[in-house]
């Protein structure tokens, strides 16, 4: 059942990216705007491109980019007539030098949307931009971001991982808007992050005392991941719905846990996505010699994803840090018994619902995904426990719930001073 708010919050919901295919901002967006309106709360959501699917009874407002970053047209050439304006101009520079602008533009845009319509809205809410445009916003009207992680990981992980000086030199450049989120994160009264691991990570890296931060998980949509009992599973078939070819998300640490139980049985592992083309997984695969048996999904729709879920005998989410990790949710949603690393939040999420290894551990991996193989009443079990931890405490209401106390806080704290 729907509650009614004694007092409907007109809320705006920033995000300067939304991909709803790709990551997990749209996926936050998308379903948490849709939980706030079901509370009875008015939810605007501003975003830039990729735009997000959004639910009936939200309101979409789409800030133009110039998109650059789109894999279907990758770094094009905008025209005269874009660059003629002075912010699709500093996003082209940004780029053409190896930079990633989309947080401050966006920043930028935002600020200028709300200058005329800031008194349309009692809260805003940032997801995860954390630029310069939302330290100017906060001035004027009450504001809140989330920070589902430290970026500076994905940073020191991408560095780490290149073995070039000059490659090295352009991940930091790439990363170079960390400085400016640091910097406006520090200037907000109220935090929203999604875990107790992610706080204190973030309080070190950030230099943010953790009494700021309001600890709400995300929720997993039920009504789009759960179980399908009448598809059979497949015996031997993995899924790993990560994106392939991101370090942080440590797929190259589970292929070759992949190639050494393909010497003593039969597998399969699909992967959700698709690989980089002459990246670093397409290469390791290559290299291990396993492209007969790794699969690679390409962009699906929710329902196949369910049904790659119904058929999987195990999920693996092999990740080397994640600030909460949706992709073990989702699998516990649908009834697939987990194999998860301990990178990050994610026991927070899994808890005693999985099997938890060592990040970055390919032997790891290979011993949890036989045992699994091995038991498959063990499998079952596991199986339905994640379904019923996610049920018990991972849904989106619970979240929106939570997320208007901190609302609430944040107007409150706004106006006293």
């Amino acid at each position: 059942m729907t509650h009614q708010p004694k007092s409907p919050l007109r809320i705006c919901l920033l995000s300067y990216r939304s991909n709803p295919h790709c990551g997990g901002q749209g996926v936050y967006v998308r379903n948490l705007s849709w939980a706030l309106s079901r509370l009875g709360h008015r939810v605007d959501v501003v975003s830039g491109p990729a735009y997000p699917e959004i639910d009936n009874g939200v309101r979409l407002i789409k800030l133009p980019g110039l998109d650059l970053y789109n894999p279907e047209n990758l770094f094009r050439v905008p025209e005269a007539r874009e660059l003629a304006d002075t912010t699709n101009l500093i996003e082209w520079l940004g780029t053409s030098t190896m930079g990633f602008p989309e947080p401050f533009t966006f920043g930028i845009r935002a600020r200028h949307f709300l200058k005329a319509r800031g008194g349309d809205y009692d809260i805003i809410h940032d997801n995860q931009s954390l630029s310069y445009g939302i330290w100017s916003i906060k001035r004027k009207m009450p504001t809140i971001a989330t920070i589902h992680h430290p970026i500076t990981v994905d940073r020191d992980v991408a560095v780490k991982t290149e073995s070039a000086f000059w490659r090295k030199l352009k991940s930091l450049r790439w990363y170079s808007f960390v400085a400016m989120q640091k910097q406006v994160s520090r200037t907000l009264a109220r935090l929203i992050t999604v875990s107790n691991f992610t706080r204190s990570h973030i309080s070190r890296e950030f230099g943010i005392p953790e009494s700021r931060f309001s600890v709400i998980p995300n929720g997993i949509n039920t009504d789009l991941f759960y179980p399908v009992p009448e598809i059979p599973r497949d015996p031997d078939r993995i899924i790993v719905t990560n994106s392939a070819d991101t370090p942080l998300k440590g797929l190259h640490h589970l292929l070759p846990a992949v190639a050494d139980i393909a010497q003593k049985r039969d597998i399969r592992l699909i992967v959700v996505g698709s690989p980089k083309k002459n990246g670093m997984v397409e290469k390791l695969i290559k290299k291990l010699g396993i492209g007969y048996i790794v699969t690679f999904t390409g962009r699906i729709s929710y329902a196949e994803f369910v049904r790659q879920y119904a058929r999987a005998t195990i999920a693996v989410v092999p990740s080397v840090y994640e600030g909460f990790g949706l992709p073990a949710g989702e699998a516990m949603a649908c009834g697939v018994p987990v194999i998860s690393t301990t990178g990050g939040a994610l026991p927070e999420v899994v808890g005693d619902a999985g099997i938890l290894v060592p990040p970055e551990s390919s032997a790891a991996l290979a011993r949890a995904i036989t045992d699994l193989l091995d038991h498959p009443e063990k499998a079952r079990h596991l199986g339905e426990a994640g379904y019923r931890r996610v049920h018990r405490h991972l849904t989106w209401t619970a979240v929106a719930q939570k997320t208007v106390e901190a609302y609430q806080k944040t107007i409150h704290d706004y106006h006293r001073l």
